[in-house]
């Protein structure tokens, strides 16, 4: 099982990055990816997650009309559409799944991340001018 995030950068507050989780070792028809951000001295918190049955995405209050989560099954992709980025969205961005425990359960608030034991090599997200 392996997850891989890309695409951060530096930007501008108002501008826009798109960010790519590269999947492989199992399948998006299966299993649900969730998006998670971790800023400098604060907890790892949940952004976005897409669920595998039904296609559900849930989004942080932070983040909701500015960020958008979608799937490409062929490319094995998962990505996150992030605009109108604001200085408080600094930070390194991981996804992650879980055989067991659902990234949209976590990022829903009713599981903590601890219970996700795969992650992708995060990827930062710079947002100054």
């Amino acid at each position: 099982v392996q997850l891989q995030a890309s695409g951060g950068g530096l930007v501008q507050p108002g501008g826009s990055l798109r960010l790519s989780c590269a999947t492989s070792g199992f399948s998006l028809y299966h299993f649900s990816i969730g998006w998670f951000r971790q800023a400098p001295g604060k907890e790892r918190e949940g952004v976005s997650c897409i669920s595998s049955s039904d296609g559900r995405t849930v989004y942080a209050d932070s983040v909701k009309g500015r960020f958008t989560i979608s799937r490409d099954y062929a490319k094995r992709t998962v990505y996150l559409q992030m605009n109108s980025l604001k200085p408080e969205d600094t930070a390194v961005y991981y996804c992650a799944t879980d055989f067991e425990t659902s990234p949209c359960t976590v990022v829903s608030g009713a599981a903590s991340y601890y219970r996700l034991d795969y992650w992708g090599r995060g990827t930062l997200v710079t947002v100054s001018s």
